[in-house]
């Protein structure tokens, strides 16, 4: 079977020169609407979108007093639409657009585990691969999305996984779970050079939609984070910043998450031209997973409707 091309998702313009805490620019699927048009404050004092109704169980609510940022308009939405506040995602910058759809997950099952990238299921389902440094809650967010308790194990000991594992979701699109990065603890048998074990599955899979880059909100943000999204936006790949762990506070490890995300967006705010989507989310409290789950419908969506 034919893989359709990946549609034009991002548009990557040249990064500036890489320092200790540069991350690429790049564009996102739409220019950004101006800056404190809407804030994470405003969307989560605001309605919830209809979609995202379904699931109200331990949904949580996201910390008060994050950065305000500039909203991600996803395809469908024109740059200078007035964005109502109840049209954005709770906890998040991502606003909801006419691709959304169905984002209930009605089943998912695992499919196969690849130590290489041609390895890698060959059909033409969209998928989103989820990506983060070790013991950032990589399985717990899956196991969250698809509630399913095991649907990626989780262990108490970081650099587990170590192949590209593909789960079916309602039987028309894959979530991947990829190595977790950084961790250094792991016995030199058992590491990898990350870049060149998952370069041909970035560079080379076509129907790949878009990357969730889970980042830690309960410690201050880390240069190997910035790395990784330096690296995936230099090579124009679409990325969601997920931030995980956000009913968290880590004793001695300084600030609190909302804290903590509003450093992060600080740091990257002048090396983005239009806005990332990001979103908050607790695998314990259930805070984002339904918003997570539409905004990936709506990119999906998308890619069915758009590609040839």
């Amino acid at each position: 079977m034919l893989l359709r091309p990946r549609p034009s998702f991002f548009r990557a313009v040249v990064p500036p020169p890489l320092t200790r805490a540069c991350v690429p620019s790049r564009r996102t699927l739409s220019a950004s609407a101006e800056a404190g048009t809407a804030s994470p404050k405003d969307a989560a004092s605001a309605p919830v979108p209809a979609a995202t109704r379904k699931n109200p169980r331990k949904a949580g609510s996201p910390p008060m007093g994050i950065v305000k940022t500039a909203l991600f308009l996803p395809p469908g939405v024109e740059r200078d639409a007035l964005v109502p506040a109840d049209m954005v995602i709770p906890g998040s910058n991502i606003v909801v657009g006419p691709y959304a759809g169905d984002a209930r997950v009605k089943g998912a099952e695992f499919v196969k585990s690849s130590a290489r990238a041609r390895d890698c299921p060959n059909d033409d389902r969209p998928e989103f691969a989820v990506l983060g440094r070790s013991n950032v809650g990589k399985s717990s967010l899956i196991n969250a999305l698809t509630r399913r308790k095991e649907a990626a194990l989780t262990s108490k000991k970081p650099g587990k996984t170590q192949t590209i594992n593909h789960f079916l979701v309602n039987k028309s699109w894959y979530l991947v779970d990829l190595p977790g990065y950084g961790f250094a603890a792991a016995s030199q048998s058992a590491r990898m050079d990350w870049s060149s074990f998952t370069k041909g599955y970035f560079l080379n899979r076509d129907t790949l939609v878009g990357v969730l880059l889970l980042i830690d909100a309960s410690i201050p943000p880390q240069k190997i984070d910035l790395d990784c999204a330096n690296w995936l936006g230099r090579n124009n790949i679409g990325l969601t910043f997920v931030f995980t762990k956000c009913d968290k506070v880590k004793k001695g490890k300084g600030g609190r998450p909302d804290e903590n995300i509003k450093e992060f967006h600080e740091t990257i705010s002048g090396l983005y031209p239009d806005p990332p989507p990001w979103i908050m989310t607790s695998s314990v409290t259930g805070l984002g997973r339904d918003g997570l789950l539409l905004h990936m419908s709506q990119l999906r969506n998308y890619w069915d409707n758009e590609a040839v």
